[in-house]
This record gives structure tokens, C-alpha cells and sequence, in this order.
């Protein structure tokens, strides 16, 4: 009987601000269905590719059949989702359950445990202006080319005449 209830996706807004107050207050269970409404909408998108492959008759192709079956889809994937689906929303508790228990340090931890302090004991080196360089030789640059100054005489010549 309660598989015929309505179920709260990803879409509803009220369930979402519901969800997000739990997750504020850091419930696990919070956790377990939004990895659950992801695993939904992740089969909800599957199905509905799966679908785009099947070729459809004119007889049987309409915007209100595209429709209910986008609905259907969306059910279906909940429903799924919900029983188990194909073990995604079990991988990514496991995972955010993880991350939540590695604590980060706090911000005081973090810079006592730098390299290097922010308040050093030694001062600083003093900075020494860089002694200046030697100026480079200018060399002039050549324009044009060296040409010879004779040239082997070329006999001219008309075109098509004989000699």
C-alpha cells in the first residue's frame, strides 16, 4: 500500500526546503535521501535516453504521449531509487559519509603547523639595490646589401633575334 503513495522528488520545492532544514541540522537520514533523489534523477535521465532510441510510429507519436511518459519515467526512477535502484545512492552516502567524518583543521591549526611563520623570531635579510650592469657596445647596423662594386658584362640580347 504504500507503494502507491506519492512520492517527493527532486523536483518538488517544498520536499527540497524540507530536505535542505535536515541537512542543516546535519541529519544522516537527510543525507541518505539526497543521495537517493540524485540516484533517481541519474535513472529518470537513463530512461529517458533509453527511450529517445526507440523508433516511433506516427501513429503512436504526440506531445501528451511524450508527456505522460516522461511522468511515468520519473516514477519509475523514484521508485527504483527508492528500493535499491542500481546501488548509486549506497556509493555516494558511503562516500559524503566519509568526507563528513575527515574533519578539517581549524584555521588557528593550519598556520601553526606552516612551513614557514607568519611572525618570524630573525629579521628580515635587508635588500641591497643590484649593483648597476656595464653598458653593452652599441654596433651600428648595416643597411642593404654589400654589392660588388663590377660586374661581369652581360651581353643583350633581343628576343627571337639571331646572331
Amino acid at each position: 500500500m504504500s507503494d502507491l503513495t506519492p512520492t517527493s522528488g527532486y523536483l518538488d520545492f517544498a520536499s527540497l526546503t524540507a530536505l535542505r532544514g535536515q541537512a542543516a541540522g546535519g541529519e544522516r537520514q537527510a543525507l541518505r535521501k539526497a543521495a537517493e533523489q540524485f540516484e533517481a534523477h541519474f535513472l529518470q535521465e537513463t530512461l529517458k535516453a533509453m527511450r529517445q532510441t526507440i523508433v516511433k510510429s506516427e501513429l503512436t507519436e504526440s506531445d501528451s504521449a511524450d508527456l505522460y511518459e516522461d511522468l511515468m519515467d520519473k516514477e519509475v526512477a523514484q521508485q527504483m531509487a527508492r528500493r535499491g535502484g542500481v546501488g548509486l545512492a549506497d556509493m555516494l552516502e558511503r562516500q559524503l559519509i566519509q568526507r563528513q567524518a575527515q574533519t578539517l583543521p581549524s584555521t588557528e591549526d593550519a598556520l601553526k603547523a606552516r612551513a614557514f611563520p607568519l611572525n618570524p623570531a630573525s629579521p628580515a635579510l635587508p635588500m641591497t639595490a643590484p649593483a648597476p650592469a656595464a653598458a653593452l657596445p652599441l654596433q651600428r647596423a648595416k643597411v642593404g646589401y654589400d654589392l660588388p662594386l663590377s660586374a661581369p658584362a652581360m651581353p643583350l640580347s633581343r628576343v627571337g633575334a639571331k646572331p
